[in-house]
């Protein structure tokens, strides 16, 4: 009896030996599991790259319960960045595609490459004409001619000196106030010249005569029927030619210098160009040219017309 039982001990204990042993409960996971863990891991970390908060909130139960921390995916062959809404693989030039870092008021320029500021990339942006651009034969500063001006006489001129450069004979801010002065400044002209005038009030005013001036002992009309007179008074430039009812274009004295006849002066100033008058005149059927009949002058310009930029001053 004693012998049977050490016999039936010893096969136990050689099928207990020849038997593996079981695993424990706590490390044994099925092949369902660990599929469903591969997969959560994957989507977790598409998700976590993709908008890491949000992959973080929904897959944090699935997470835990499998006892897995979230990992970010990542693969042998791409490297993946986000940049201008377009992907790019470890094998393009990072010139190809390449995040934009350019910082406020910087541009890439489009032949370089480089990064430069907007003002060089812009260098040639336009810039309006100065008005030396927009006068190009006007040769000396005015106290009265602008753009506006400057065209409308230019226009007005007759054809003998269109395209002329315009030199200033005389002016009473570098001259002097003196009509003996003016007439002595003429002689270095033979052809028109342009009388331009202003009052206290802002209208600027004149007229076209032959240079040079020939003062005459008496009261003797001079000049032909290209001679005008102008006012911008009303705001714009406005010209008065003459009408054919006479032939007083201009008187010229000593002491005295007018424009028109019959009614009154279109224009006349006195010997120390300081004060003047205007009225309407038969000659160029014109109004008063300045804000009053009788006027101070603010400034003479005299302007002649030639070929040569170069005047006596």
């Amino acid at each position: 009896m004693y012998a049977l039982k050490e016999k039936v001990s010893e096969k136990l204990s050689r099928l207990l030996a020849d038997s593996p042993s079981p695993p424990s409960p706590e490390l044994q996971e099925s092949p369902q599991a660990n599929s469903h863990s591969k997969g959560a891991k994957a989507l977790s970390s598409l998700f976590t790259y993709i908008h890491p908060s949000t992959a973080k909130q929904k897959t944090r139960g699935d997470l835990k319960s499998l006892q897995s921390s979230p990992t970010r995916w990542r693969s042998n062959s791409f490297s993946w960045k986000i940049q201008n809404m377009d992907c790019q693989p470890e094998g393009i030039p990072k010139n190809e595609c390449r995040e934009s870092t350019l910082s406020h008021g910087e541009l890439e320029s489009p032949v370089s490459g480089r990064s430069v500021s907007a003002p060089e990339f812009f260098e040639d942006a336009f810039e309006p004409p100065s008005p030396w651009k927009l006068m190009p034969n006007l040769t000396d500063d005015s106290s009265f001619i602008n753009v506006e001006l400057y065209e409308f006489l230019q226009a007005s001129l007759p054809n003998i000196v269109k395209g002329c450069q315009w030199g200033l004979l005389y002016s009473t801010l570098k001259h002097g106030t003196s009509l003996r002065t003016l007439i002595r400044k003429s002689a270095d002209l033979s052809s028109p010249g342009l009388l331009i005038v202003g009052d206290r009030k802002g209208a600027v005013f004149g007229g076209l005569l032959d240079c040079p001036l020939k003062p005459c002992p008496r009261r003797k009309y001079q000049g032909t029927n290209q001679t005008f007179v102008f006012t911008t008074k009303y705001g714009e430039p406005r010209l008065f030619r003459a009408t054919g009812a006479n032939r007083y274009f201009y008187l010229c004295l000593n002491d005295f210098l007018a424009f028109g006849g019959g009614g009154n002066f279109a224009l006349s100033l006195d010997e120390d160009l300081l004060a003047g008058s205007s009225g309407p005149c038969q000659t160029f059927g014109n109004t008063c040219l300045a804000h009053d009949p009788e006027f101070e002058l603010k400034n003479v310009e005299l302007w002649g017309f030639t070929h040569s930029s170069r005047y006596l001053t």
